[in-house]
């Protein structure tokens, strides 16, 4: 269970938008402005700061950017301005598997297990079989529609793609944190180092 979901369903919502690193860097200056997530919120879709090309997507993209924010802490938010684009990958990636439990299972799960188990690639049947696994205790799961499965699933390899996590041919890369992420990741209990393709203990 991640620290935004209060019940045992699964949020889905995570098909607006993939990783959202190039928003998240637009966002964060102004929460940390107002340190209000509101506040930043509106102004956000008021001056279309992320650029959208219709205020209703924009109002969707701001509203998922902050969803996944404000899983962040506030020493990441601080540090998400400087760091280099593969860093701030692996933060959004972390970002989207705290807010929603169902990346996060599929990373520790199967992404992690594969790699320390050697296999070299994650392949979209994984995914398949991930889910199938958990639709067995998840009523949400088991009625989804085939359409919104593929959405799910398109969009947590897009993810992927885009943390640098796995190649376009869907060979699993393996993450070299940086020392100030890992020490921030290394906060928390049982570490989210955990949502890596790596040897690093977690």
């Amino acid at each position: 269970m991640t620290d935004a979901e209060t019940s045992d369903r699964y949020a889905l919502s995570f098909t607006t938008g993939t990783l959202l690193t190039r928003e998240a860097a637009l966002l964060a200056p102004a929460y940390l402005e107002e340190r209000d997530w509101e506040k930043a919120r509106d102004r956000a879709v008021a001056d279309n700061l992320l650029q959208a090309r219709t205020h209703r997507s924009g109002v969707r993209l701001v509203r998922e950017t902050v969803k996944r924010l404000s899983a962040l802490t506030e020493p990441e938010l601080e540090l998400l301005g400087d760091l280099t684009a593969t860093e701030r990958g692996h933060l959004m990636w972390v970002a989207a598997c705290r807010r929603y439990s169902l990346i996060a299972e599929f990373a520790e799960e199967v992404l992690r297990e594969r790699f320390l188990l050697l296999a070299p690639t994650l392949a979209y049947e994984d995914f398949d079989g991930f889910i199938r696994s958990k639709a067995l205790w998840h009523d949400e799961l088991a009625t989804i529609k085939d359409s919104t499965m593929q959405k799910l699933r398109s969009t947590v390899f897009k993810m992927l793609v885009e943390a640098e996590l796995l190649s376009e041919s869907g060979h699993i890369v393996p993450a070299v944190l940086s020392e100030r992420l890992l020490a921030l990741l290394n906060l928390r209990t049982p570490s989210d180092i955990r949502f890596f393709p790596t040897r690093s203990a977690a």
